[in-house]
């Protein structure tokens, strides 16, 4: 009996007999000759059916094959340097598993609405199947990464009591009576676990209410978000370089054939190595004005700005020192410049705007409250965090990746409802 393997194991056994699983992806024919493209999920290959070498019940299978139809192929593996994945498939037998009727996407152009409609189905296609690959190595990536630097993972809750960003973008449920809000970051309960662990991480979805309709926006998206005790913003920028460079090289490294699917100019994601350029706010702010861009000074920076200010630099770039009133409650202050925040962006080049959002954190109990006032949070429900500030207080810094984003860039894909396998839009919660 043939061994089942995965296509992608295909050269462990050149010129073995093997079954493959999988589903049609396309078919041609040529005279006697059928050839069949099956994937599997972790690759495609070509299956080569001659009349004079099969049954004719085999034969005539492959007349009943439609797209997506789903089947398992025995054959032999055999070399051949034309092929994409370097093998192809001399087939000896198929067996039908089920056949797909009146598949809705065919090689011809489709609607995006139709598509996203078909999203579960729609994720089978080469394109997509690249981009969602990818995400699976920028994730994968970004836990090797502090999992390696002896980063602790802390899972933080999904309900939570209190705002983290601002009370405006908060979707609100009842909790058995009681008002709680899908979680907008897990930042907070990563700090206080920063203070057991001394540096933790927290990997999640989050949700904003977000009436944005961009193309960088979703509802529900994924972040990564580490937290280190005694780290000032000096630390925490120089951290954010180092793991996003991580991650953009690993997927250079491990996933260039999904690049190359996507038509990714690989150039520009080789110069993505420490140091990134740091900017001043008041920097940024005159070059935007050195571009012909009428920006009020003492706002925070749009997705148009963002692509001005990404456009001058050939890697990412952190912006750092914002003014304090543009920047949530917890993001501690200056002392020499108290106008200002220990907050940075960083922004991807290309156009893809803010990838990360980060800050030293204010550590002082008395300030904190102050904070929470000014901005008329509810005390009562931030009780537990200003109990961090009580207890053993020290500097600490820390950031969000959002992962869309970043793989958005990473992929060269325009908008980042095709870097999440199932996007949640303002106007879109199916499928």
């Amino acid at each position: 009996m043939a061994e089942i393997i995965r296509i992608s194991e295909s050269p462990k056994h050149e010129n073995q007999e093997v079954t493959i699983q999988g589903w049609l992806y396309n078919k041609r024919f040529s005279g006697k000759v059928r050839f069949l493209l099956v994937r599997d999920g972790s690759a495609i290959i070509q299956c080569v059916v001659v009349k004079s070498e099969v049954s004719e019940d085999t034969f005539e299978k492959t007349d009943l094959l439609t797209q997506e139809s789903s089947l398992k192929v025995t054959g032999v593996l055999v070399a051949d340097k034309r092929a994409p994945i370097g093998y192809e498939l001399h087939v000896k037998e198929i067996e039908i598993v089920q056949i797909a009727q009146d598949y809705p996407i065919t090689p011809k152009e489709h609607g995006i609405d139709f598509l996203m409609d078909h999203r579960h189905l729609w994720i089978r296609s080469k394109r997509q199947h690249a981009i969602l690959n990818v995400r699976h190595e920028v994730i994968r990536a970004a836990r090797d990464f502090f999992n390696d630097r002896d980063f602790v993972l802390i899972d933080s809750p999904i309900f939570t009591p209190n705002a983290a960003e601002g009370t405006t973008t908060l979707f609100q449920t009842d909790y058995f009576g009681s008002p709680a809000y899908l979680t907008q970051s897990g930042q907070l309960y990563a700090e206080a676990a920063c203070m057991s662990f001394g540096r933790v991480y927290c990997f999640g979805p989050t949700f904003r209410a977000e009436k944005s309709k961009t193309r960088r926006h979703l509802t529900e998206f994924w972040m990564i978000e580490p937290e280190v005790a005694f780290f000032d913003l000096q630390d925490d920028m120089q951290l954010a370089e180092e793991f996003v460079s991580h991650i953009v090289q690993t997927v250079l490294k491990k996933r260039r054939a999904e690049l190359e699917t996507l038509e990714r100019d690989t150039s520009k994601l080789e110069n993505v190595v420490p140091p990134f350029p740091k900017i001043h706010y008041n920097e940024a702010v005159e070059i935007l004005k050195k571009n012909g861009v009428d920006f009020p000074y003492g706002d925070d920076f749009g997705g148009a700005d963002e692509t001005v200010l990404s456009a001058q630099f050939d890697k990412p770039v952190i912006v750092h020192h914002y003014p304090a009133e543009i920047k949530a409650f917890y993001m501690k202050r200056d002392p020499e410049e108290p106008q200002f925040a220990l907050a940075m962006d960083m922004l991807a080049p290309e156009g893809y705007g803010e990838i990360i959002g980060g800050s030293q954190r204010e550590d002082d109990y008395d300030t904190l409250l102050k904070r929470i006032r000014e901005h008329n949070l509810d005390e009562e429900a931030f009780r537990w965090y200003l109990d961090l500030r009580k207890y053993g207080s020290v500097p600490h810094s820390g950031f969000g990746l959002g992962i869309e984003r970043t793989v958005a860039w990473i992929t060269g894909t325009k908008h980042v409802r095709e870097t999440i396998p199932f996007p949640r839009l303002m106007q879109r919660i199916y499928p």
